[in-house]
């Protein structure tokens, strides 16, 4: 998780604690140190987030202070709803809990009229549903998209050919039935797809591509068809 967003999951961790909150306990829900905890908290309050206490008693977020509120249409909040059902079809086990957590936001922040739209499930997503692919965790796919990091793929091709790429991971595109990775290939030197279902196995390397990744992905774009996206590999 970047910095950003954990500095923003961090407050909304207080905002809705009815308690002190340790930096042990926010550390274990971001899945990071302590320490870096520690760090986060001043860095808020040297942004004047109303955060008070210190390290070994716990932490609270001052009343008062809240993020600006998101306010949506009926139209908007449906194109929200309809969005987050349509996740429940891809293979991303991850994408699909957070789908439910927004859902859940968006039923407790808006206001009545909208919240029986969220509840009256007139709306829905149909069609297949993905299969989880074994050999790779889409959620570690996109955190390397994210950070601009350089993934290990144990790939087999549609012919049954093993191969071990190094890649540089771009883009993640969902099909139906399948998800596809974008990444620039490092052994055939181009851009490649590789369908998540046919990774037998994905290790996260030591190496990035920093400030790489916008243009790999405007050469991406660049080579589309004119009918969309390139069918994957």
């Amino acid at each position: 998780m970047r910095k950003a967003s954990r500095l923003f999951e961090i407050i909304q961790i207080l905002r809705l604690s009815r308690r002190v909150v340790t930096a042990a306990e926010i550390a274990e829900r971001l899945e990071v140190t302590p320490r870096s905890i520690y760090r986060d908290i001043a860095a808020l309050q040297a942004m004047r987030v109303p955060i008070e206490g210190e390290r070994g008693l716990g932490y609270i977020l001052r009343p008062g202070f809240d993020l600006p509120p998101l306010m949506f249409s009926v139209e908007e909040t449906e194109a929200i709803v309809l969005g987050l059902a349509l996740l429940e079809r891809t293979a991303d086990t991850a994408l699909k809990q957070a789908a439910r957590r927004v859902n859940g936001k968006i039923a407790a922040a808006v206001p009545e009229p909208l919240r029986r739209v969220l509840d009256s499930k007139a709306l829905h997503a149909w069609g297949s549903i993905a299969p989880v692919p074994e050999g790779i965790d889409l959620a570690e796919v996109r955190a390397a998209i994210r950070d601009e990091r350089k993934l290990l793929l144990d790939y087999r091709d549609e012919f049954g050919n093993a191969t071990e790429r190094a890649v540089r991971p771009l883009a993640l595109v969902y099909y139906s039935e399948m998800a596809v990775i974008v990444a620039w290939c490092e052994l055939r030197k181009a851009i490649r797809n590789f369908r998540a279902d046919r990774v037998e196995d994905c290790r996260p390397l030591e190496t990035f591509f920093p400030g790489e990744g916008d243009a790999l992905r405007e050469l991406w774009t660049a080579g589309w068809t004119s009918n969309g996206v390139e069918a994957p590999a």
